[in-house]
């Protein structure tokens, strides 16, 4: 039976750099690997011939080879000068690609581990996150077995060495040639088995339960900023340290204000006369009441500044400003004399020529020159 191209095999082009033939091979090897495929019987040759493919492509002077005389190249049977299958080595193969798939290397995974984080997010209002707050959170997370100190063993008893792995949390399986580390099935990777669990936690050494913690929100924080803190995490499987739990903050909408980073802005309606004549305000900032001057001929979307009312970055920095934008707000629920009156306002006006008016008029300007273009 003839060979299949190696990069047929792997599903590959020629001249494919080493990283790509690498992930190629963990595909394949991971597709066809016996212990995955116990039922088929063609696996097993597939995974060979995936490896030997592996093992050509990946030594450059097998590869060059095989690229100019092909399985001739790199067989001895055939007459090949490069060295045939298995001069690298099985171990270099399988210490580079299966250590990651099946746990590889000659270590057990038993031993205490480091818990994992958590995250916790955190609503606050805008007048917390600029000022700074202390809240009270509940947490669930899997805290220490108290009853069994961790250990997952009832109190008086121990666990004892694994003996299907002799500790080493891994054993090593043989398939005709290929010899691959896979974690323990009977102690699952720790290198001890439990004879005698406790009963509170049944052998897990961790329990679920939830804390109460008390986080400081500094002032100046926004949305999408973390408070670590360190050791409030899960308790670590077999008496491991704890992980650390990060609080999200996320600022609640704002009735009044929005905020973009150290700025503050508003919307300030004001009325028609105002907007016409000038006058004075009170608009809110977060330290209180402040009166906000109004030119006269103030236009909608006009920005005031007011330096120094807006937020205190948590890094640092210059406090921001508060930027307030004027809206003039037309009158409605006119009365029969209102109505009259603004009327004979709106005569007056038109008496004065387009001096009182000069955006509109240069906008009816731009649209009659629009049309004009248009013409043919």
């Amino acid at each position: 039976m003839s060979k299949r191209d190696y990069y047929e095999v792997l599903g590959v082009e020629r001249g494919t750099d080493e990283k790509e033939i690498k992930k190629a091979y963990r595909r394949v090897a991971m597709k066809y690997h016996p212990d995955r495929n116990p039922d088929d019987p063609d696996a097993d040759h597939k995974f060979k011939e995936a490896t030997e493919a592996y093992d050509v492509l990946m030594d450059r002077e097998k590869r060059a080879a095989y690229d100019q005389f092909g399985h001739a190249g790199v067989d001895p049977s055939m007459g090949g000068g490069a060295g045939g299958f298995g001069g690298g080595g099985f171990s270099d193969i399988f210490g580079d690609v299966f250590g990651d798939i099946f746990g590889g290397g000659g270590r057990g995974r038993g031993g205490p581990q480091r818990g994992s984080d958590l995250r916790y997010t955190l609503d606050v209002s805008l007048e917390d996150a600029v000022r700074g707050t202390t809240v009270e959170i509940r947490v669930p997370t899997l805290a220490n077995c108290e009853e069994c100190d961790g250990s997952g063993a009832r109190k008086g008893s121990s666990p004892t060495t694994c003996g299907t792995c002799g500790g080493m949390g891994q054993v090593r399986m043989q398939q005709g040639l290929f010899a691959v580390q896979q974690t323990c099935p009977t102690c699952r990777g720790r290198g001890k088995t439990i004879t005698d669990p406790c009963r509170k936690c049944h052998g897990q050494g961790r329990v679920e339960q939830s804390k109460t913690l008390s986080v400081k929100v500094p002032p100046g924080v926004d949305t999408g900023d973390r408070i670590r803190l360190s050791g409030e995490g899960e308790a670590g499987p077999e008496g491991g340290p704890p992980g650390d739990l990060f609080v999200q903050i996320s600022v609640r909408q704002h009735p009044i204000f929005e905020r973009d980073g150290k700025h503050l802005y508003c919307e300030v309606p004001i009325t028609f006369v105002d907007a016409a004549l000038g006058g004075e305000l009170e608009v809110p900032t977060l330290d209180g009441r402040v009166k906000l001057k109004i030119p006269a001929e103030t236009q909608t979307g006009k920005l005031f500044r007011l330096r120094g009312k807006g937020v205190k970055p948590v890094r640092g920095g210059s406090v921001g400003d508060l930027l307030c934008r004027a809206v003039v707000e037309t009158p409605v629920n006119l009365s029969k004399k209102q109505k009259e009156l603004l009327r004979e306002f709106q005569e007056s006006l038109g008496q004065g020529g387009n001096a009182q008016s000069p955006r509109q008029t240069s906008w009816f300007e731009g649209v009659k020159n629009f049309f004009e273009d248009m013409k043919p």
